[in-house]
């Protein structure tokens, strides 16, 4: 695989930023490559995933590529008081990395996935953008953003969602949403440690999404919000989204 970091500045954020990079070694003439968009967590930055876990062994074989942007602590929003992090993320993004990498923009080749503040930013993706992804997965993602324990744990919130949370960042209204519209939703995944403080947050959008009806792949372990669980826990993801196994 190859590995890279890319500096570059973004119109969208009116700023310098970077991404980390993955690729497939070999790659014929003219061919594109399926690609998973990873997303970080709170207070982490592009190079978590690459620094925390082995992705880079794990992804080795499955012909795939990976973009790592840097979301800085948004929440992968337009935030209120800051960066429009998601117009950067689901709309410049995409076409950047596109311009330089061999990347597939096909629905069949594109998954997002992210921990934490990611898995929020993955499934907001997945909900917001059906039709551009196949898969997405959260590792005890922040599902539901409106809940006590996200609010007491992120002092900032005003000044990235405002006062009051919109509808088009709450993901139990945009699952709602996506349903109503008949819209082909990807498939989901969903892994959360038992002793996690977003757990009790998981078990609820989990069952909020079975009664819309909606399947998910649930995994569940004994663990906190660490990433050694979720370091034992990507492959079992990358092999449910493969097709190589079941999670």
């Amino acid at each position: 695989m190859a590995q890279l970091t890319c500096r570059f500045f973004s119109e969208t954020l009116n700023l310098a930023t970077v991404m980390s990079v993955i690729l497939p070694e070999r790659l014929e003439p003219g061919e594109k490559c399926p690609v998973l968009w990873l997303l970080h967590g709170y207070t982490e930055d592009h190079t978590a995933w690459c620094r925390r876990t082995s992705l880079e062994r794990y992804v080795s074989g499955t012909g795939m590529a990976v973009i790592m942007p840097d979301g800085a602590n948004s929440y992968y929003t337009n935030m209120k008081q800051g960066r429009p992090y998601w117009d950067f993320l689901s709309h410049e993004l995409p076409l950047i990395a596109r311009s330089w990498f061999p990347l597939s923009q096909k629905r069949e080749d594109n998954y997002v996935a992210g921990l934490s503040m990611g898995g929020y930013g993955a499934f907001k993706l997945a909900l917001r953008q059906p039709d551009l992804f196949a898969a997405a997965g959260s590792f005890a993602g922040a599902l539901d953003i409106q809940s006590p324990v996200m609010k007491r744990r992120n002092s900032d919130f005003p000044l990235i969602f405002g006062e009051e949370v919109e509808p088009e960042e709450n993901l139990f209204v945009l699952a709602s949403r996506a349903r109503d519209r008949g819209q082909e939703i990807p498939r989901l995944f969903q892994f959360c440690g038992t002793e996690d403080f977003l757990y009790k947050d998981n078990l609820r959008f989990r069952d909020y999404l079975a009664g819309l009806d909606i399947p998910v792949t649930w995994r569940e372990e004994r663990g906190i919000h660490d990433w050694d669980v979720w370091d034992r826990n990507f492959p079992l993801f990358l092999e449910w989204l493969t097709g190589r196994g079941e999670a």
